[in-house]
């Protein structure tokens, strides 16, 4: 086993950190040495996100949040769309019910779009722009994701700082930031961490059809069948929708249905999103 090494400065967000500091070499290293050893996890993320960056990224850059804000998504649910915490977060972002409905996220007992990864991501967006819009960074805008406005900006005012890297915090927030860092760093490089895949153990994207319904569904499992796939695949690929049914309530709705064709791992259809993930 050996330990990761720890650089001295790390971008994030166009922003350069230094790392030499004592106590922001040893959380960089903490965070590194964790998620360099704690293989499998790590590296299943890194196969999914060759499905989900093409999703997530092209929504963080038209809504003007810098792309490192990816590896955020990562470090909240290791990209699974389906994930949901103790305290209740559900979805990609981690959203509780409040914060999501305050995103402009619909929840109702049977659509939940925290688990939509494209309208999380956008509601994530949202976060994250008001949060740059009171601290003037992004480094703050990451650690009161974890913590909420409201802590970071006590902290700010008790402490008398102006970087949140200076700040005393809890241990999940005062780790925070560096997760994403030292996540970051190892999706850049993952063969400098011990990580080797070849392309083909990549998840591929899934292309999909896209069905816009307004009126409620009452049965899913015929609309499946009526398209040609499995209820398993239509609540895989669909996972907020939350029942055997759909209402509506006036509202319209995207429902994807996957190609048949990309369904298989012998479809063509493999592409790398990243060429640092893989080896030659």
């Amino acid at each position: 086993m050996t330990s990761p090494e720890v650089p001295e400065k790390v971008t994030f967000c166009g922003q350069t950190i230094d790392l030499t500091r004592y106590n922001m070499y040893e959380s960089m290293d903490r965070e590194l040495s964790s998620l360099a050893y704690f293989h499998s996890t790590t590296m299943l993320t890194i196969k999914r996100a060759n499905r989900y960056f093409p999703i997530i990224v092209p929504i963080l850059k038209a809504n003007g949040v810098p792309e490192d804000f990816k590896y955020l998504a990562v470090v909240e649910s290791h990209l699974d769309p389906r994930i949901v915490s103790p305290a209740r977060a559900a979805g990609m972002w981690q959203f509780l019910e409040s914060a999501g409905r305050e995103y402009g996220l619909t929840i109702t007992p049977s659509v939940d779009e925290r688990y939509n990864v494209a309208r999380a991501t956008e509601a994530a967006c949202r976060y994250l722009k008001d949060a740059y819009n009171k601290y003037g960074d992004w480094a703050s805008a990451a650690a009161s994701y974890n913590a909420g406005m409201g802590r970071i900006s006590g902290a700010f005012a008790s402490q008398r700082e102006t970087s949140v890297l200076n700040l005393w915090l809890v241990e999940e927030t005062a780790r925070y930031v560096y997760r994403i860092l030292a996540t970051k760093l190892i999706f850049e490089n993952p063969q400098k961490y011990g990580f080797s895949l070849r392309p083909r153990d990549l998840y591929a994207p899934i292309s999909c059809d896209e069905v816009t319904v307004s009126a409620g569904i009452p049965d899913l499992v015929s609309f499946a069948k009526s398209h040609d796939i499995t209820y398993a695949d239509l609540k895989r690929f669909n996972p907020w929708l939350r029942d055997s049914k759909l209402i509506s309530n006036g509202r319209s709705y995207t429902i994807l249905i996957p190609r048949k064709q990309d369904l298989y791992y012998t479809s063509p259809n493999r592409t790398v999103y990243d060429q640092r993930w893989v080896t030659k």
